[in-house]
């Protein structure tokens, strides 16, 4: 459904509020900005299924959500979305000692070489999200 020219379904609107509140309003609106017309179908399909109908879905607290998301990105080995859903998890309360053990336990039953990945997609994202987010806080 495109927002642009349509009344933006009830998912929609829940899913934008979740994706903003879990990522960060900043993130998700750069991501519409930097969108056009062949990516954009993305972004609204993201925002109203997987985030207004799924991560809005009673069940798992947002923190076990973004846990569950941090491991499957690190099993796929998905650098990008593991520095995305890095912030949520933040904003979520995960701490880093948690960030560490999930990598430390995806060496298990992802690899090495994903766990080796994840660690040195963490450690690189972390001191810039954490920024971001006492900036955030202070505006707050």
């Amino acid at each position: 459904m495109s927002t642009k020219n349509k009344i933006a379904s009830k998912a929609y609107k829940a899913g934008l509020a979740m994706r903003k509140k879990v990522l960060g309003a900043d993130h998700v609106e750069k991501s519409f900005r930097n969108s056009d017309d062949f990516n954009m179908p993305f972004q609204e399909l993201a925002t109203e299924f997987a985030w207004g109908s799924v991560w809005t879905r009673p069940g798992l607290s947002l923190r076990d959500r973004s846990l569950v998301t941090l491991a499957q990105c690190i099993a796929l080995n998905r650098p990008n979305e593991i520095r995305i859903h890095l912030r949520g998890a933040i904003r979520n309360g995960v701490t880093r000692t948690e960030l560490r053990e999930l990598c430390l336990h995806s060496f298990l039953y992802c690899g090495g070489p994903a766990s080796l990945d994840a660690f040195h997609t963490i450690k690189a994202a972390l001191p810039e999200i954490e920024t971001l987010e006492k900036t955030a806080k202070k505006k707050r």
